[in-house]
């Protein structure tokens, strides 16, 4: 989707040790994200920077990998080479079988 500027990987790629951000909105959060997931909103990254590891691989996700792969970029830019796109966002991750847990109680689900 980005082109070769912008590394990325599969759900299946993702190792289990990967820092998972997830950049989604906080109603998409709290409907349902990966279990070891860290949330930062995308709008918050530029503030919170500091929060993003330099020293182990850092998997970016949103719904679909659109703005997640922007954040890539951004991170990129700034200096981040431990950065990568989740290929296909939540919903690859959810119809790879990857666990999804949500926050409000009811059922996981990507929105």
């Amino acid at each position: 989707m980005f082109g070769p500027q912008v590394p990325s990987v599969t759900p299946a790629q993702v190792d289990a040790s990967a820092y998972l951000l997830d950049v989604r909105e906080p109603d998409e959060w709290q409907a349902g994200h990966a279990p070891a997931a860290h949330h930062l909103p995308m709008m918050e990254v530029p503030a919170r920077i500091a929060e993003i590891p330099h020293d182990t691989e850092v998997v970016v996700v949103c719904r679909s990998g659109g703005r997640s792969g922007q954040v890539v970029s951004y991170l990129m830019g700034n200096g981040w080479d431990n950065v990568r796109n989740l290929d296909g966002g939540m919903q690859a991750w959810a119809a790879d079988g990857r666990d999804v847990v949500s926050e409000n109680g009811q059922p996981a689900r990507v929105l």
